[in-house]
C-alpha cells in the first residue's frame, strides 16, 4: 500500500484495525517468547495498539515504528507520556524511559538505529502489506530484529471475497518467508469472531518463530 493509503485512513479515522483492549492471543501466548523482565519488544507498523500498554505492564519496554505521526502522538497521550522528539536519519524519533517509537516508513529504519531487540511482535504488519512487498518486508525485519523470536498473528480467508488489507497469508507463505532461518510453531489458530470485517469467515492465528 502506498503510505498515503494509511495516512487517509488515520485521517478518516478509519482504524478499525485499532483494537480497543490488548489482543487475547498475545496475552494467552506471550509467556511462548520466554523473556526476562525488561526485554525490549519490537512492534513493526505498530499504530497506537493497547498492545503496547499491556506488553510494558508486563515489564516490557517497548519499541514501534510506525507511518503515521498522528498514530504515534495519540499514543504517548494515551499512556499519559511525554515524549523526547529527535530526528534519527529518516525517522522522527518518539522516546520516553522504555519506549522508543520511530516514524517514517519502515524500510528506512536501521539495525543500528532500533537498538538490540529480545523479540518482535507483529500483529498488524504483515497482514497490511501486500503479496509483493511481504518477502522484502520479512527480509528486513529478520536484519533489524537480529533474527529475534517473534510472535506472529495471520488471518487466512478466501480472497477472493474481499480485498486486504488485512490480508490472507498462509502457512506455506510464511514458510516461504521465514523458513530459512525459524522453526515455526503454531500456536492457536481460531475463526474471527462475528467474521473479518464482518464480511468473510476467516481464521486468526498466532505462531511463534524461533531462531534455528
Amino acid at each position: 500500500m502506498e503510505p498515503e493509503f494509511w495516512h487517509k485512513k488515520w485521517e478518516n479515522r478509519e482504524i478499525g484495525f485499532h483494537e480497543g483492549r490488548p489482543n487475547s492471543l498475545l496475552v494467552e501466548h506471550f509467556s511462548a517468547l520466554n523473556l526476562a523482565d525488561g526485554a525490549r519488544v519490537f512492534l513493526p507498523l505498530c499504530g497506537k495498539t493497547r498492545d503496547i500498554a499491556w506488553l510494558r505492564s508486563q515489564g516490557c519496554a517497548v519499541a514501534g515504528a510506525e507511518l503515521n505521526e498522528s498514530a504515534i502522538k495519540e499514543l504517548f497521550q494515551e499512556l499519559e507520556v511525554e515524549p523526547e522528539v529527535t530526528s534519527r536519519g529518516r525517522m522522527k524519533h518518539y522516546a520516553a524511559p522504555g519506549l522508543d517509537f520511530f516514524v517514517g516508513n519502515i524500510f528506512h529504519l536501521h539495525s543500528d538505529t532500533l537498538g538490540r531487540v529480545q523479540a518482535v511482535y507483529d500483529r498488524a504488519a504483515m497482514v497490511a502489506l501486500p503479496e509483493s512487498t511481504r518477502h522484502e518486508y520479512a527480509a528486513h525485519l529478520v536484519e533489524i530484529s537480529g533474527t529475534a523470536p517473534q510472535l506472529l498473528i495471520t488471518f487466512q480467508y478466501d480472497q477472493s471475497l474481499m480485498d486486504g488489507p488485512p490480508f490472507s497469508i498462509s502457512r506455506q507463505e510464511i514458510e516461504k518467508h521465514y523458513g530459512g532461518r525459524y522453526a515455526i510453531q503454531t500456536l492457536e489458530s481460531r475463526p474471527v469472531e462475528g467474521n473479518l470485517k464482518g464480511q468473510v469467515a476467516a481464521t486468526e492465528t498466532i505462531r511463534r518463530l524461533k531462531k534455528l
